[in-house]
């Protein structure tokens, strides 16, 4: 098997990792995941507890990280189409769910994008805007994800049983209006994206608590990312549909429109739950 530049040095920097030559890109990724047996006696250990542990990059991380040098370093160049998920996790040697997570780690710094029905491609981008670490933009693991929906569920199923109680016309007329602009952009995971947020920041208004409408806007870049993800998943996979999150999304406006609040507070949660399904999915997470 041929591997792709990026994916050669990434096995590459596993066998200088550990000091010797790896026979083959497979025994390098067995020397990679073989954990290190170090033996120390008492006062070494009281020694290097003194001292902040530093823990090892997960293996998506290693590949984002790859990746991105080769953006960086030209290797990669703006308008060039990446390998499928199916390749770059044979060329890398690692799992599908640790290339969607880099590949959706460097969509959230804005470094590639992905094309409906053509695949993901290199963004033109400037040197300075990718100076910053990986770990500094939005990433898309586990522990994320887990999170993130918690927070929604928690905060967004109280928010839309307020809305049902206390929404005005014109809250009311928002909420449709942003459904509207989902159904028109149904086919393109960025406006969709935008469309969606709109959606669930005016249901926030609509709940009349100004604390409430601060709460959903500190989250809200994290809650885009996730919401342009399952956009994107829906696109491409016959398992999950954007015109399911569309019909999700006006139960609940029906539920906010009839002052409902119980069934708008059910509909937020099916809603969430679907969400958190299609991405757990996704990332290959049990």
């Amino acid at each position: 098997m041929c591997l792709s530049k990026p994916a050669a040095s990434f096995i590459a920097g596993i066998q200088n990792d550990h000091n010797g030559p790896a026979s083959s890109p497979v025994q390098a990724r067995k020397i990679y995941s073989q954990p290190s047996r170090c033996v120390y006696n008492r006062r070494e250990v009281r020694e290097v507890l003194k001292y902040k542990q530093i823990k090892p990059k997960k293996i998506y991380e290693e590949v984002a990280d790859t990746l991105l040098d080769s953006i960086r370093s030209g290797e990669l160049q703006p308008g060039e189409k990446l390998d499928s998920v199916q390749q770059l996790a044979e060329s890398f040697q690692v799992g599908r769910s640790a290339i969607r997570e880099a590949l959706t780690s460097l969509r959230a710094m804005g470094l590639i994008e992905m094309r409906q029905g053509e695949g993901t491609y290199v963004k033109a981008f400037e040197p300075g805007d990718i100076a910053f670490p990986l770990q500094s933009a939005l990433l898309m693991n586990k522990e994320d994800l887990q999170q993130l929906m918690e927070v929604r569920k928690i905060l967004e199923t109280g928010i839309a049983a307020s809305a049902a109680l206390r929404r005005t016309e014109t809250d009311l007329n928002a909420i449709k209006s942003a459904l509207s602009e989902m159904v028109t952009h149904a086919g393109d995971p960025e406006r969709g994206e935008k469309a969606d947020l709109a959606f669930h920041l005016a249901v926030a208004g609509a709940a009349g608590n100004t604390l409430l409408s601060s709460l959903m806007n500190h989250v809200s870049d994290m809650t885009a990312e996730s919401m342009r993800e399952t956009r994107r998943i829906c696109l491409y996979e016959a398992s999950a549909t954007v015109e399911q999150l569309n019909q999700q999304h006006e139960a609940i406006l029906r539920a906010i429109q009839a002052r409902k609040a119980e069934e708008a507070r059910k509909a937020m949660a099916t809603h969430l739950d679907y969400v958190e399904s299609v991405l757990r999915k996704h990332l290959g997470i049990g």
